[in-house]
């Protein structure tokens, strides 16, 4: 299982209208298995994502009327609490107040001053993602956002967050890579007309590592979903976007060849 440092991206959740068929697509497309729903009255029917018997990801279905299908960032934290606290201060908002999730862990959610929702976990005895930066796993959380300066200020004054410039090649000039005691943990992009109409709002995005990017986009496509935008060719590999039938956004990488 991988450690996570405060202020690391340490798991990511898929809230769908329909369950059965997200863990369908996904397990079709990705290979995943989804472990059968918790408790309702205590889990509200939560359930796992799971590469190989660990975890990658999790599952749960939309809790009221009009709540959006998306993939959901959370970032590990020792206090939840305290940084509801740092959200506030700094110009955020809290979308849903710190609660226990039984044995497993605290959470809340929040929204940075330009709308961008994003999650927070404090873990107990659930840590995060078991398995992540391996093919059918997670590999890189990204907020695209139209304020950039904003987005600036404000997640190094609530994670401590230092804003980077990229190290690899064909990255947008206004591109930052969010690091954190010198790793890389995310990344910020400004969303310009070109790639995201107005109506789109500011978001936090996900990325799953892939072993063919070509491969999964031409399934994705037979399963359903929605290129968003075609396969191509980054220094760090070959990217593309997807929409999977619910109406979740999501991007897959192919990673360079070691060879």
């Amino acid at each position: 299982m991988p450690d996570y440092a405060p202020g690391t991206p340490s798991w990511v959740e898929l809230s769908s209208p329909d369950t059965d068929a997200s863990a369908a697509f996904y397990g079709e497309l990705m290979g995943w298995s989804a472990t059968e729903p918790g408790p309702v009255d205590q889990t509200g029917g939560y359930r796992m994502f799971e590469q190989d018997g660990k975890t990658v990801g999790g599952l749960m279905g939309h809790m009221q009327e009009g709540q959006p299908t998306f993939w959901a960032t959370y970032v590990s934290t020792t206090d939840a609490d305290e940084t509801a606290e740092k959200v506030k201060a700094a110009g955020g908002a809290v979308v849903v107040e710190p609660m226990d999730v039984m044995d497993l862990g605290r959470m809340a959610y929040f929204a940075d001053p330009s709308g961008a929702v994003f999650a927070v976990w404090q873990p107990k005895a659930f840590a995060g993602a078991d398995l992540v930066n391996e093919p059918n796993s997670l590999c890189w959380n990204e907020l695209a956002t139209r304020d950039v300066e904003a987005g600036r200020e404000f997640y190094p004054a609530v994670f401590g967050w230092q804003a980077g410039k990229p190290s690899f090649e064909g990255a947008p000039e206004t591109y930052t890579v969010w690091e954190l005691d010198g790793k890389a943990v995310g990344g910020m992009m400004e969303m310009s007309d070109e790639f995201f109409p107005p109506d789109v709002p500011a978001h936090w995005g996900v990325c799953f590592a892939v072993s063919d990017t070509d491969a999964v986009v031409t399934k994705a496509r037979e399963l359903g979903a929605a290129v968003a935008f075609e396969p191509m060719d980054m220094s760090l590999g070959r990217f593309a976007g997807l929409i999977d039938p619910q109406g979740a956004p999501f991007a897959v990488m192919q990673m360079p060849s070691s060879e």
